[in-house]
């Protein structure tokens, strides 16, 4: 795909006269770490209130790091050493437990991680969890496949977009009118072409019923470190043109990427202008909280860049659309 579809666009990219000041809605908050710590609910909400911070997306971790006996010193991040990590489902239980009885219900929604995407089970687990607690859980997610070095220490069966033990997954969040945040990088470290493309499409066309929140629009960090990922704005711009259930979650890695060069922020000011209810922002922190606000803030420059009311959308009302519908 070329990029014709600029041309017109980026004749309006021009910079505004104030920049954006309004608050914001964080769309990725991980409550645990890989060893399920976490900071606890007041103190994130005390950030959240620091950083101007509404409202959030709330999650666990789907997995956890393990310590081996033959190690002598115990890991200190899930990269730390060669040892796996494993699926953990009692991380939506200590969510549930944190946040049940908690005053900030109205300000943090829930979502369901803690299952194995490739176990064919996950569906009907998911839905227990649903129907344990109805009105609870507002989203399902994030659910972790093709993460590069992740899904390399992660114990069990590669998981996929479109494997079918999520496809089943998939139909439970539409039932449910549940969006489901996906991570699913666009490429592997060597290849230069969107190689796991066909995976999300496939879980896109067969699920035009489920709203998908694509994380980091399927980049990370170790693929920046191997990859300039030139082809992803393309990329981005053919499937939200061609999925009205695809939205965007922009956080960590796309930050970077939308600010490799002068040209590169042009194109994708210009790509978010062009779908303005498709793009939100989240932190992406793991069970830390004291550097919310400021991985947040780092949006500023893109902010900045667009209409209010665009901006404005991105810092928190498309977020939280997916959860009031």
């Amino acid at each position: 795909m070329n990029r014709k579809w600029l041309a017109g666009l980026m004749l309006s990219v021009a910079p505004f006269a104030n920049g954006y000041d309004g608050s914001f809605n964080d769309a990725e908050i991980h409550y645990v770490d890989f060893f399920q710590r976490t900071d606890g609910i007041k103190y994130l909400v005390h950030k959240m209130d620091q950083s101007n911070i509404e409202h959030a997306f709330v999650m666990g971790l789907p997995i956890m790091k393990k310590w081996n006996a033959h190690d002598p010193v115990a890991p200190r991040y899930e990269f730390g050493d060669d040892s796996p990590v494993y699926y953990y489902s009692r991380t939506d239980e200590i969510l549930y437990r944190a946040l049940k009885d908690s005053p900030h219900q109205d300000r943090l929604f829930p979502f369901i991680t803690g299952f194995n995407p490739t176990d064919m089970f996950a569906a009907e687990q998911v839905e227990q969890m649903i129907e344990s607690d109805p009105g609870f859980w507002k989203g399902i997610g994030e659910i972790l496949t093709r993460h590069d070095g992740l899904s390399a220490l992660t114990l069990g069966e590669q998981a996929r977009a479109n494997h079918p033990a999520l496809m089943k997954v998939y139909q439970v969040a539409a039932k449910h009118n549940m969006p489901v945040i996906l991570h699913t990088n666009i490429t592997s470290e060597r290849e230069t072409h969107p190689l796991y493309k066909h995976e999300l499409v496939e879980a896109l066309e067969e699920n035009s019923k489920t709203n998908f929140i694509w994380a980091h629009a399927g980049t990370s960090s170790t693929l920046l470190r191997r990859q300039n990922l030139s082809f992803l704005i393309d990329e981005v711009s053919e499937l939200l043109d061609d999925y009205d259930n695809l939205y965007i979650l922009a956080s960590w890695s796309l930050r970077d990427v939308i600010l490799a060069s002068p040209e590169s922020k042009k194109e994708w000011v210009a790509l978010i202008k062009e779908y303005p209810d498709r793009f939100m922002i989240g932190s992406d922190v793991v069970g830390r909280f004291k550097i919310t606000g400021e991985v947040l803030s780092r949006w500023d420059e893109v902010l900045d860049a667009l209409p209010d009311d665009v901006a404005e959308n991105m810092a928190k009302n498309n977020m939280l659309k997916m959860v009031k519908r």
